[in-house]
């Protein structure tokens, strides 16, 4: 299927169905799937191999696979009964078939043939992640052979489904935590760097099958980029089932391979986006947010006393049509859309109910002797409809009202501003000037905690590299020193004000690690970050700046109200500076370079990229050669980054991507892991 049809989740899901199919082709070729709504899809007719009652085994990594894809409801319309760890204690449910999904490892392959013998579960359709090596594959053949068992094993194949697909135009790499630290520290061996590369370039190899699109690699020479890029160029060539399949037409993907350590600015700096600021504020991971809310009724001075109530939701960033849209809008504009849809849906709510009810204000009830019955009917059907939909909105305006509590108590949007200006450039001609602003921030007890004080030094170390490494040592020792006499406008425990507690003081010991590695960097003018020489009028897209307006939006004025009965007036100082975080968004290093490859810019990484095409015999193309010669536009470009991305970089991308910038590129964006800011702080911590 075309890929304007069909999405990486898609592809995916449609892969797990055809497995939990027990690989049954003819199951599942009824299926039309052409969006990625597995509620969309057409349930099997009964009798087929979908409606066979089965067991799905997996081990924790291919749990974290089939999470973001399918709920509970959906396997169990699938067959599945029950779901199990691998590595549990399992009943035995004889004459039952199981599936199996796991890794191919010595230790699975053990559970898989001692279930087997054992008589455990019927039938077993042995799923792997990735490829299955032959000497493994012996192996798990000797011993259900000597155990008597091998007329238990069904089938058996490689999925190549190695990565997680949290959203459409999203996914990550599984079982490769604290990646960055891995490959940049010092004791890692030959060896260990090339089993990384081989592991990364296997999950893009399942990537590359799910999509079924063979991809023109670009990638900058040397490193782990190049290394990941020429095995999966060699992976790709040596499957001829996938070049066969792949579409011949002249619109292929385009792969784009980073290195982390190329931009160390994007994942510390403050984020203006509904979705990154979830991340950032609040606990996020795998589409789950949770966070803890005050009792309701509860003043400032009984909150501190009562227990603070635990929230958790789980989000879908595709099927829910609030987060769908809002997710890469500025935050203040996510605010005021909840506040008139939730405002609309509940009018219509009332409306709905008030005519059901044969109330009705001016206009009276509406009857069958008003010719309206029909109309009512129909009303009173969309209301379940509705009423879920006001749900989702409630649930979304709980969740703003989380992360406005943490903007407003520490003073975001001026971290946010001072950070956009330094990434932008704009103080390349007055580093005093930025090294004063970034001092007194850091200074101020009133404004921050301890990460936001640490990510904006990391910021001025990575985004001014003019500025002298005395200053730099100054900036960081004055925060040091402010912090631990000080305090900070917020603890760890969410308190206001006051000296450091013990949480604080680990984050602001691991934070001065992290400053100490980045100038280890600057000193050995190795940090390669595109900061120098950028005209911050070619590095902004417009976005209006929105000033929030209070009266227009309800659950607005249900924050000042709450803050004015909490007497500290934090929101409303909040509320007055959110059009800092609406204002224009500077281009991340990523997003340049994307835009420079999809319009074959001379001059830029077009002309120094490697260029890799897995469809020829050559090791790499000439792009000289190419500039005479026509070549075919970019519909899609894949964009994965080596050592860990984060949401903001992904809603950077966007910028240039019809999922968020309005334009004809789908950009899909990868990484071998998913941090957090604070995250990715401890990792250069591990460093420094």
């Amino acid at each position: 299927m075309a890929l304007s049809t069909k999405s990486l989740k898609s592809a995916q899901l449609g892969a797990v169905h055809r497995m939990l199919a027990f690989n049954d082709e003819n199951a599942v070729a009824d299926e039309e799937e052409n969006n990625d709504s597995s509620n969309n899809l057409s349930l099997p007719p009964a009798g087929s191999a979908h409606n066979q009652w089965k067991i799905l085994v997996y081990d924790a990594e291919c749990r974290s696979i089939i999470s973001p894809l399918m709920s509970v409801s959906q396997l169990r319309r699938r067959g599945v009964t029950l779901h199990l760890l691998i590595n549990s204690e399992r009943e035995p449910i004889p004459h039952t078939p199981v599936v199996y999904f796991c890794r191919p490892t010595k230790a699975n392959l053990s559970y898989i043939a001692s279930d087997c013998a054992k008589g455990l579960y019927g039938q077993a359709h042995v799923n792997f992640v990735t490829k299955l090596d032959r000497p493994l594959m012996e192996d798990f053949a000797k011993i259900v052979v000597q155990t008597n068992s091998l007329n238990k094993v069904a089938s058996l194949h490689d999925q190549y489904l190695d990565f997680s697909c949290l959203e459409k135009h999203l996914f990550t790499l599984v079982g490769k935590p604290n990646s960055y630290a891995t490959l940049n520290g010092p004791g890692i061996t030959e060896a260990a760097i090339e089993q990384t590369m081989t592991d990364i370039a296997y999950g893009l190899f399942s990537v590359v099958a799910t999509l079924g699109q063979v991809p023109i690699i670009r990638c900058p020479r040397n490193g782990a980029p190049e290394m990941v890029a020429r095995k999966l160029q060699q992976m790709i060539a040596e499957h001829p089932t996938l070049l066969r399949r792949s579409t011949t037409g002249h619109q292929r993907p385009l792969l784009v391979l980073l290195d982390r350590h190329l931009d160390l600015l994007t994942p510390v700096q403050h984020s203006s986006s509904y979705q990154a600021l979830l991340d950032d504020l609040l606990t996020h991971k795998a589409n789950r947010v949770e966070f803890k809310v005050s009792p309701p009724g509860a003043d400032a001075a009984s909150a501190k006393k009562r227990k603070m109530i635990a929230k958790k939701y789980d989000l879908d960033p595709d099927q829910d049509p609030f987060y769908s849209e809002q997710k890469f809008q500025p935050f203040p504009e996510a605010i005021e859309s909840n506040g008139m849809e939730l405002q609309e849906v509940t009018t219509r709510e009332t409306e709905i109910r008030s005519k059901a009810g044969g109330g009705g204000g001016a206009g009276g009830g509406m009857t069958a002797t008003d010719g309206g019955a029909g109309d009512l009917a129909l009303a009173v059907d969309s209301l379940p409809a509705l009423l879920e939909r006001k749900k989702q909105l409630e649930i979304h305006t709980s969740i703003l009202q989380a992360i406005m509590t943490e903007v407003a108590a520490r003073q975001v949007p001026e971290f946010y501003e001072l950070e956009n200006a330094l990434a932008a450039g704009q103080y390349k001609n007055d580093v005093a000037r930025a090294k004063q602003q970034v001092l007194e921030l850091v200074t101020d007890p009133a404004k921050g905690n301890v990460e936001d004080k640490i990510r904006i030094v990391m910021v001025l170390c990575a985004a001014v590299p003019s500025l002298k490494s005395s200053d730099m040592e100054e900036v960081a020792e004055a925060m040091k020193e402010a912090l631990e006499t000080r305090g900070s406008a917020v603890n760890s425990d969410g308190s206001q004000r006051g000296t450091l507690d013990a949480a604080d003081r680990a984050t602001l010991a691991t934070g001065m690690k992290a400053i100490a590695y980045l100038k280890q960097l600057r000193s050995m003018n190795s940090m390669l970050l595109d900061t120098t020489g950028v005209d911050p009028s070619d590095n902004m897209v417009g976005t209006e700046s929105s000033t929030t307006n209070v009266g227009d939006s309800a659950m607005l004025s249900n924050f000042m109200k709450s803050a004015t009965n909490q007497a500290t007036g934090l929101f409303a100082k909040a509320t007055e500076k959110m059009a800092m975080l609406g204002g224009k968004v500077h281009k991340g290093y990523a997003t340049r370079v994307v835009e420079h490859l999809v319009e074959k810019r001379s001059g830029t990484e077009d002309d120094t990229y490697l260029y890799l095409d897995p469809k020829l015999r050559t090791k790499e193309v000439d792009v000289a050669t190419l500039r005479t010669t026509p070549r075919a536009p970019i519909k899609q470009a894949i964009v994965f980054v080596i050592g860990g991305g984060c949401y903001s970089e992904y809603q950077n991308l966007q910028m240039i991507g019809g999922a968020g910038g309005g334009g004809n590129l789908d950009v899909v964006y990868g990484s071998t892991e998913l941090m957090n800011p604070l995250q990715f702080v401890q990792q250069l911590s591990q460093l420094g």
